[in-house]
């Protein structure tokens, strides 16, 4: 489900909303939903809305925060809680939020988030038998054991686990940006973290669990600015056969706010300048004090247009571009 407008919800709809979300969501949320609902009615002024858009934010799918929500409102929270307003700073990160995504891109994205938790891929692609055929001769492989039990003799490797046994390997980003890429060999937990990113990519891995490899697979990713897909470096990618394009697409046309292309593009660039004209002329038309049918004469005239031009045209034009400058 997507999230109910801020102002009707309730905790009981907010837990309705989150329940069957990916990665347990709604336990993480707990404490700062309940904080909110309790201090929202006693909230007054400019933070009201902002502290309704944060919460908005936070039933909106996870793939698509920029940031961690969840602590921006809690502090948020908190400030008014003491009675001070929010700081100036966290008004300015929550007035640059946009508005949260709308129903249908919510529940594309849930559905996603679902299948990603399971590591099932394969409504995007048809390569299963690539991955299992590598998986398996990674398994049976006496070099990659032997790297395995060196490392986890040298390490207390459990201590690094998940409550799932899974040490995930430092991630990458967009662009091979990575958040963590310093070398301090001082600590022993970043001396572990080292080694582990080390033996991941000796063996094209994404993380352990257990004593289990875990093997990059062929993906296609959601993120909140894009939709990205790995192809990992050991795979022999056949574009035609290995991913389900149609899929894809769908996937990632569910934010795509419309139609785009060379010829919009120019359509487009001419109805911008035309509204930009349009502004200017109604701008003279109410310095001049025109009224009824000279009124609506003077734009059209001004734009070359025929004067029989139905009002309803220049009314979307003016809504198209509204708060754009056309420059």
């Amino acid at each position: 489900m997507s999230p109910t407008p801020a102002s009707l919800t309730t905790l009981e709809n907010d837990f309705h909303t989150l329940a069957g979300r990916a990665y347990g969501v709604a336990e993480w949320m707990d404490g700062t939903l309940r904080l909110y609902h309790e201090l929202l009615p006693s909230v007054q002024g400019p933070d009201t809305k902002r502290v309704q858009l944060l919460h908005a934010w936070l039933l909106v799918p996870i793939t698509l925060w920029p940031f961690d929500m969840i602590a921006l409102l809690h502090q948020s929270l908190s400030w008014l809680q003491e009675e001070k307003e929010i700081g100036e700073q966290a008004r300015l990160i929550i007035d640059l939020l946009p508005e949260v995504p709308d129903e249908h891109v919510c529940e594309a994205v849930a559905e996603h988030e679902r299948k990603v938790q399971r590591g099932n891929y394969e409504d995007l692609i048809h390569a299963q038998a690539k991955f299992t055929q590598a998986e398996i001769a990674l398994r049976a492989d006496l070099d990659f054991q032997r790297d395995w039990l060196r490392l986890s003799t040298h390490f207390d490797v459990t201590a690094f686990q998940d409550h799932k046994g899974v040490i995930r390997r430092t991630m990458t980003a967009e662009r091979n940006l990575r958040p963590g890429y310093r070398v301090d060999l001082n600590a022993a937990s970043e001396s572990f973290r080292l080694a582990f990113d080390a033996f991941c990519l000796r063996w094209q891995l994404y993380g352990m669990q257990h004593d289990q490899p875990l093997l990059l697979k062929l993906a296609v990713n959601l993120t909140a600015h894009g939709t990205m897909i790995l192809i990992p470096s050991f795979w022999s990618f056949d574009p035609k056969r290995d991913l389900r394009w149609d899929a894809i697409n769908k996937l990632h046309r569910v934010r795509v706010p419309g139609r785009q292309g060379a010829a919009l593009a120019e359509g487009f660039v001419e109805r911008m300048a035309l509204a930009a004209k349009l502004r200017e002329l109604d701008a003279q038309a109410k310095q001049h004090k025109l009224r009824g049918d000279k009124k609506h004469q003077f734009p059209c005239a001004g734009l070359g247009w025929s004067t029989d031009t139905s009002p309803k045209r220049l009314s979307r034009l003016r809504k198209e571009f509204a708060g754009k400058s056309g420059h």
